[in-house]
């Protein structure tokens, strides 16, 4: 039975890096997947996953007009999809989130969605917002602050 995963934490705590990873050991067993990022984060490139220690794969963009359901249900038609992997979730939407319960629950495809869980004011993203109610399971990627405390709110 496929669930819907959030991945989240602080700025810098390597979440593209552990989704490239998780990314990479699918493909390596033969399956095929999909991937998306927030087509605003150019950063890398446009339609880039990338993590700071140089790992990187093209994938889809989406926007807050992108159904990621239809996409999804197209792919599925004409391919065996494995996953759905979605790089900086906290951008999605709050019916983008319906679309991946849909995902999950129609098309029986696991969704892994990485992003911040707020910004540095400690407020929710409209899309980390959904993932963390919604979300059947959560988890939360540790990094260290300068201080060597646990890290869980990048103030600017």
């Amino acid at each position: 039975m496929a669930q819907l995963y959030f991945y989240y934490s602080a700025m810098n705590a390597g979440k593209s890096t552990s989704l490239l990873q998780s990314a990479y050991n699918y493909r390596e067993r033969g399956m095929e997947i999909e991937l998306f990022t927030a087509a605003l984060d150019d950063r890398f490139g446009v339609g880039k996953i990338a993590s700071r220690i140089g790992l990187q794969a093209s994938a889809n963009l989406f926007n807050a007009q992108t159904n990621i359901y239809e996409f999804m249900n197209d792919r599925c038609a004409s391919a065996k999809i494995s996953c759905l992997f979605i790089d900086e979730a906290q951008f999605l939407t709050k019916s983008q989130v319906v679309q991946c319960l849909d995902v999950v629950d129609k098309l029986n495809v696991p969704v892994l969605a990485y992003g911040l869980r707020t910004d540095f004011k400690g407020e929710t993203f409209e899309g980390s917002h959904y993932l963390l109610a919604w979300a059947d399971k959560l988890s939360e990627l540790k990094t260290v602050c300068h201080c060597g405390k646990k890290l869980t709110l990048l103030r600017v």
